[in-house]
């Protein structure tokens, strides 16, 4: 539960934020009455914040111009996070992504202290996060368009190129965004062909929001639906394999995208696509439970030969 003092904090924090607020509209959000309301302005005021009053049918409130409040100060642990985040943003794919980073970070030791400051620039000089594979956008628009639209839920009208080149018009409603494997991607109900669709933003050519709704699944998770649709893509071989193990040890020693784990009585079915049936029996090696091969009768014949190459070399 929150305590008066968050809530009198919060009431700065909108003011701030969104310039000129209702009563009722601060009232709502605070989830009090507007007696309560007034009191908590009361308080700001005898902080020495000024806080303006305008009266009547449309009046509200908001702080007086050119007030600014004090640096901000930021425990050790969100300074991590912070610094964190400004590193990881450099490998994400995000156009001009360098020149941002550096132009927050900077803003950032503005306000703060000069231990801290030295803190979270070490960390930027020093830690590096394994994002080689990111390539990177021609901009940011479709980006910041679609999470916008995501998190309105509002129905979007997309120009998009297909890795052949032909140019589709198609509305959609975005459910939610995803960076993997090197690339964003949004994820959604696609009302051209009726069903659940994924999108690489580097091929929208445009996004045009429309004057429709949607209501999204409850719980829709963009990247365990990347990671589904990649692993269940049509390939030249389709494979069946019974791991003697449950879901959370199987997940843990072959990676997300590799098939759909479905659990049996036995332990656990992994259904997956492959092109490349030795570079499968190769990751099959690696299990540390027994399993056993049920289709194709090829990949028996691949772990084989994997087994035989191993044994020469010990």
């Amino acid at each position: 539960m929150y305590s008066p003092t968050t809530r009198v904090l919060t009431v700065l924090e909108l003011l701030q934020s969104h310039g000129r607020m209702s009563g009722a509209d601060l009232a709502r959000r605070l989830d009090v009455d507007g007696r309560t309301l007034r009191r908590y302005i009361a308080k700001l005021e005898d902080l020495g914040i000024p806080v303006v009053a305008e009266r009547g049918r449309y009046g509200c409130y908001s702080l007086i111009a050119g007030f600014k409040l004090p640096p901000m100060m930021f425990t050790d642990d969100e300074a991590l996070a912070l610094s964190i985040g400004l590193v990881a943003a450099r490998g994400l794919g995000l156009a001009e992504a360098a020149p941002a980073v550096q132009s927050a970070q900077a803003k950032l030791e503005r306000v703060m202290p000069g231990k801290l400051k030295n803190r979270i620039r070490a960390l930027a000089e020093t830690v590096t996060l394994d994002l080689a594979r990111s390539v990177a956008q021609g901009d940011n628009t479709a980006l910041l368009a679609l999470s916008d639209a995501a998190h309105g839920c509002q129905r979007v009208h997309l120009d998009y190129r297909s890795a052949d080149g032909s140019v589709t018009e198609r509305d959609m409603d975005p459910y939610g965004l995803a960076f993997r494997g090197g690339r964003w991607y949004v994820a959604g109900w696609c009302h051209l062909r009726k069903d659940l669709r994924s999108f690489r933003l580097d091929r929208v050519l445009q996004v045009q929001a429309l004057n429709a709704v949607f209501t999204p699944p409850a719980d829709f998770n963009a990247v365990q639906y990347l990671a589904l649709g990649i692993a269940t893509l049509p390939r030249a071989f389709s494979i069946r394999v019974l791991l003697h193990t449950n879901v959370e040890a199987a997940q843990a020693q072959l990676f997300e995208g590799i098939g759909v784990f479905q659990p049996c009585e036995e332990g656990v079915v992994l259904h997956a696509q492959a092109d490349d049936l030795p570079w499968f029996a190769r990751q099959l090696a690696r299990l540390s439970c027994d399993f056993e091969i049920r289709h194709p009768p090829a990949l028996r014949k691949a772990l084989k030969v994997s087994a035989e190459r191993l044994l020469k070399l010990v």
